[in-house]
């Protein structure tokens, strides 16, 4: 069936919205674009004349095609090589969202992404759409095919699963940018207790390389431990630079709402490590060093305007 321009600007117009949704259901960009776009073929060869709400439509199809794929996706990560991280995306990329609330800025967060992977997937939809869209429970039970308190108790279930004691400090572009400097002067003076006055009793590391660069099997844990981890990675290394092709440029970022350090390779992003700063300090640092997954981030890099290097000897 073919599509007319109106047919057209009402998916458009909607695209945003079905990208913010996919990406927090799916922890990808990439996977979240390729949902997107097979909801578009379905709106396609769909008989529109008979489609009376077409936003929640498409939000019933891309529901579906994100379930199938949050199917696979497990079955491919139990044999992931090393740990896994979503993909990061930086400030100002539609795909983040609605970031009017705390709870939409949670809900995209690292941190939270991770988190998300303990649920099955349909407590997944009801807790994005319910927390990072304020769909009623009615409405998602129209999408899910469900009954009503069926997704009451699917939410509940997934409050359970994602509480945590944690509160996130809100951070804009300059609070983000000294946070940032204050970390790297900190991992760059070679003093453990630099690093442990920044970080949280139960701060953690975690590091997705991929199987293509170097990454520990399992996450870090433990203030001191994490310290003399992160000591010894900014430790100024030939070899780390040839690893990842050259000595990197760092620039302080904002990815997922939290302070990000983007490491940069000529025109090229290498690294991104990710800050979950919480008022009891840094809680995680996230460290996302698979090239496939920065992919998004590294084709917005050299359009973006993201200032200069940051100042330090590395």
């Amino acid at each position: 069936m073919l599509v007319g321009a109106h047919e057209i600007e009402v998916f458009e117009g909607a695209r945003a919205r079905l990208e913010a949704i996919a990406y927090r259901l799916l922890g990808s960009a990439t996977d979240a674009e390729d949902a997107v776009q097979d909801t578009f073929l379905r709106w396609q060869s769909a008989d529109r004349a008979h489609i009376e709400t077409p936003e929640a439509w498409l939000t019933k199809v891309l529901t579906n095609l994100c379930l199938t794929r949050l199917t696979s996706a497990r079955a491919k990560r139990e044999t992931y090589v090393g740990q896994w991280l979503p993909e990061p995306v930086l400030a100002g990329d539609r795909m983040l969202g609605p970031s009017d609330t705390v709870e939409q800025r949670e809900s995209v967060s690292i941190a939270m992404l991770t988190l998300m992977e303990r649920l099955s997937a349909k407590e997944r939809v009801v807790y994005v759409l319910r927390e990072a869209f304020g769909y009623a429970h009615g409405e998602i039970a129209e999408v899910l095919d469900l009954t009503e308190a069926n997704c009451q108790q699917l939410y509940r279930r997934a409050k359970q699963h994602l509480a945590t004691d944690r509160r996130r400090v809100p951070v804009d572009a300059g609070a983000a940018s000294k946070i940032v400097e204050e970390f790297l002067a900190a991992a760059l003076s070679g003093r453990t207790d630099s690093l442990v006055k920044l970080l949280a009793d139960d701060a953690t590391s975690v590091g997705d390389g991929g199987g293509v660069l170097f990454s520990l099997p399992r996450p870090i844990t433990g203030t001191v431990r994490v310290a003399r981890f992160l000591r010894g990675l900014f430790q100024p290394s030939e070899a780390k630079w040839d690893l990842i092709g050259g000595k990197p440029d760092l620039f302080a970022d904002v990815s997922n709402g939290v302070p990000a350090l983007v490491l940069v390779v000529g025109d090229r992003v290498v690294g991104v490590i990710s800050l979950d700063v919480t008022t009891d300090g840094i809680a995680a640092v996230h460290a996302q060093v698979n090239p496939a997954k920065l992919e998004r981030v590294a084709s917005r890099w050299g359009t973006a305007e993201h200032g200069e290097p940051l100042a330090v000897t590395w």
